[in-house]
C-alpha cells in the first residue's frame, strides 16, 4: 500500500511539472480541432436535425425557397377582365371550365354583367353521351380482335371520364350550343363525379362484353348499331338521374344598361308629356327595367359566342419530338364523326411569343401544364425553385423537361387560362397571370402568378387564334402531320387532363 502511495505521488509531481513548464500555444483552440468539431455536428448533430424536421413535417413547407417568396410581386402591367373565379370542385373538368373562361368575359360585357358563368354541367352532360357513343362504336370496330389487344385495353381503360382538353369542347359547343349556370346548375353528382363515373364505367364494360359476343354469335354491323342505340339510351338515363334533364330552352334576365335605361325612360317621358298627372303615375310602371329573353342553347351560342368558333391552333413544346412538325394524334377526339386532333410542335419561346401577343390583343389563352410541379398554392406561385429540394435532402432532383416527359415525370394535367402578364421597360415578360378553376380559396384568391422560368418548364400546350399566327408558323401547317399512336404516353395524357 505504501510502495502504491509513493507512485502516484512521484507521478502527480511529474504531471505538475510538464503542465507548469507548458507553453501557452499547447493550451489554446486550434484550427484543426474546430474542423474535427464541425464534421462531428455535420455528421450527427444537423443529421438527425434534419431527420426530426423531414419526418415531422410537411417536406414542401420545409423546402420552400424563402429568398425566392421575398421576391414575388402581384404586379401586372397587362391584366384582362375576368367573369369571376370558378370552382371544379371534386370533378376532372378543367379542360372545360378553361374553355368557357375564354369566353366568359366577354359574354359577361354584353349582358354588362360583372360576373357570369356558363354552365359546365350541360357541357359535362354531352360529353359523356358522345364519350359513350365513341367507346362503343370502337368496341364494334375492333369487335375481331382479342381482348388483350393493346388498343382495345386503352380503350376499355377509361370509357367515360371526365379528362379532355380544349378541342373537346370546341366540339361540343358547335354541336350543342351553351346555356348559362342557371338553366342547368350544378349537382351532387356532377360536382363529385367519381361514383357516377364507376357506375356508367360499368354498365359501358358490360355492354363491351354483350357486343363482342354479339359480333362472335354472327350479328351484322347494323344489328350492333341497332343494339348500341339502346345501350346509350341507359346511359342517358343515368345522366339525366344525375345531372338532371338538359333543358330544351331556357328564359335569361338581365339589367339594360345605363344607355338602355336612359332611352327608355326618355321614351316613357315623352309619351307621359301627353296624359294628366294620374295617367303619368301609371305609366311610369311602363319603364322597362329588366330584359328577359328566351333561347335555345344554339341561339344562345351562336348570338354571344359568335359560332362558329374562329380556328384555333394547338401549339405544344415537346423537346422530345422534332419541332416546327406536325403531330396527329390517332383517336383522340371525344365526338365519333370529328376529326382527330392536330398538333404543331414549337420552340418554348415561340409559345411565350404568341401568349403574349394574343394577350396584348385582349384574347384569353387557353393553356396545359404539368400543374403538380413548383407550385406554391398558398399564395399561388407559380416559379421554378420555390421548392428547394436538394438542399432539404442534399441530393440532385434535377431533370430536364425532355426527361421529365420521356421518362413519365411530367404530363399535361391540368387546364387554365392566361389572363395578364407583367412586361419590362424592353417589353420582356417577367411572368403571366393565370386564373384558375378551384374556387377564390385557393392561390391569390383563385389566381396564380407564373413567373416566366415556370413557363419554360412546365407549361405544355398553349391554344391560339390562327389569325394570330405569322407566316413561317402558317407555312408549317401546310406539312403532313406525323401520326402518333394512342397509348403515346404524352399524348394519352393530353386528352386526359383533368
Amino acid at each position: 500500500m505504501k510502495k502504491t502511495l509513493s507512485i502516484l505521488i512521484i507521478l502527480f509531481s511529474l504531471i505538475s511539472a510538464s503542465v507548469t513548464g507548458a507553453s501557452k500555444d499547447d493550451g489554446a483552440v486550434k484550427t484543426d480541432q474546430i474542423s474535427k468539431y464541425q464534421k462531428a455536428v455535420d455528421q450527427d448533430l444537423l443529421t438527425a436535425i434534419q431527420v426530426n424536421a423531414i419526418t415531422n413535417n410537411n417536406i414542401k413547407d420545409l423546402s420552400l425557397n424563402r429568398s425566392l417568396l421575398l421576391r414575388h410581386d402581384t404586379l401586372f402591367t397587362h391584366k384582362l377582365t375576368s367573369a369571376g373565379i370558378t370552382n371544379q370542385k371534386s370533378s376532372g373538368r378543367c379542360w372545360m371550365y378553361a374553355g368557357f373562361n375564354v369566353f366568359s368575359p366577354d359574354v359577361a360585357t354584353r349582358l354588362r354583367l360583372s360576373r357570369f358563368e356558363m354552365s359546365q354541367s350541360w357541357l359535362a352532360f354531352w360529353d359523356k353521351v358522345e364519350k359513350s357513343n365513341l367507346f362503343l362504336e370502337d368496341i364494334i370496330r375492333l369487335a375481331d380482335r382479342p381482348v388483350d389487344d393493346r388498343e382495345m385495353q386503352l380503350i376499355l381503360d377509361s370509357p367515360i371520364g371526365d379528362g379532355g382538353w380544349w378541342h373537346y369542347f370546341t366540339g361540343l359547343i358547335d354541336k350543342y350550343g351553351v346555356v348559362p349556370k342557371s338553366a342547368m346548375p350544378e349537382t351532387k353528382q356532377s360536382s363529385s363525379t367519381g361514383m357516377l363515373n364507376k357506375l356508367a364505367t360499368t354498365r359501358l364494360r358490360a355492354f363491351a362484353a354483350e357486343l363482342r359476343r354479339m359480333y362472335d354469335d354472327g350479328k351484322s354491323v347494323k344489328q350492333l348499331r341497332k343494339r348500341k342505340e339502346e345501350m346509350l339510351g341507359e346511359i342517358y338515363k343515368i345522366l339525366v338521374y344525375t345531372y338532371g334533364p338538359p333543358p330544351e330552352e331556357f328564359t335569361l334576365r338581365w339589367e339594360p344598361s345605363e344607355e338602355e335605361k336612359k332611352a327608355d325612360s326618355l321614351e316613357a317621358e315623352e309619351a307621359a308629356n301627353d296624359l294628366d298627372i294620374g295617367e303619368k303615375k301609371k305609366d311610369e310602371k311602363k319603364i322597362r327595367k329588366i330584359i328577359e329573353r328566351k333561347f335555345t342553347p344554339q341561339s344562345f351560342y351562336e348570338e354571344f359566342f359568335g359560332g362558329p368558333l374562329p380556328e384555333y391552333i394547338a401549339l405544344s413544346h415537346i423537346p422530345t419530338k422534332e419541332y416546327g412538325r406536325l403531330y396527329l394524334l390517332e383517336n383522340s377526339r371525344n365526338i365519333y364523326e370529328n376529326d382527330d386532333y392536330i398538333i404543331l410542335n414549337l420552340p418554348i419561346e415561340r409559345l411565350k411569343h404568341y401568349t403574349a401577343k394574343s394577350l396584348l390583343d385582349s384574347q384569353v389563352v387557353w393553356f396545359a401544364c404539368d400543374v403538380s410541379k413548383q407550385n406554391y398554392g398558398d399564395s399561388g406561385i407559380f416559379m421554378d425553385g420555390i421548392y428547394d429540394y436538394s438542399t432539404t435532402f442534399g441530393l440532385d432532383f434535377s431533370l430536364s423537361k425532355a426527361d421529365r416527359i420521356d421518362y413519365k415525370d411530367m404530363s399535361p394535367n391540368h387546364a387554365m387560362v392566361f389572363m395578364g402578364l407583367d412586361t419590362t421597360d424592353d417589353g420582356s415578360v417577367r411572368k403571366w397571370f393565370v386564373e384558375n378553376s378551384w374556387g377564390k380559396k385557393k392561390g391569390a384568391e383563385g389566381n396564380w402568378t407564373m413567373y416566366d422560368n415556370w413557363f419554360d418548364e412546365y407549361v405544355l400546350i398553349t391554344i391560339i387564334d390562327k389569325r394570330q399566327l405569322e407566316e413561317t408558323e402558317l407555312a408549317m401547317l401546310k406539312k403532313k402531320p406525323v401520326r402518333i399512336k394512342p397509348w403515346d404516353p404524352f399524348f394519352k395524357a393530353l386528352r386526359r387532363i383533368q
